[in-house]
């Protein structure tokens, strides 16, 4: 016989999935705007919706150029962050 949960267990379930949903366009908006930020943009960015409780963001493809300019720019950053410690 399956396990059923009980309504205490369903409403914990949908507010940790909402929670991480949640999460996932936070950080699908912050990824947006930083890329904008370098004038750049994934097309495909986008929330996958919880994945195992946790936000999922899909980055989606892009061509060999923007993803060296990509790596460039979290170079750079990653680096500007180095020397501000």
């Amino acid at each position: 016989m399956a396990y059923e949960m009980t309504h205490a267990e369903r409403t914990r379930y949908k507010r940790r999935q909402d929670a991480a949903y949640q999460a996932g366009n936070e950080a699908v908006t912050n990824l947006r705007a930083a890329l904008a930020l370098a004038d750049m943009a994934l097309p495909s960015l986008s929330n996958d919706g919880p994945v195992a409780g946790h936000g999922f963001v899909r980055l989606g493809g892009c061509n060999a150029d923007f993803a060296n300019r990509l790596a460039e720019v979290i170079a750079a950053g990653a680096d500007a962050l180095q020397r501000q410690r």
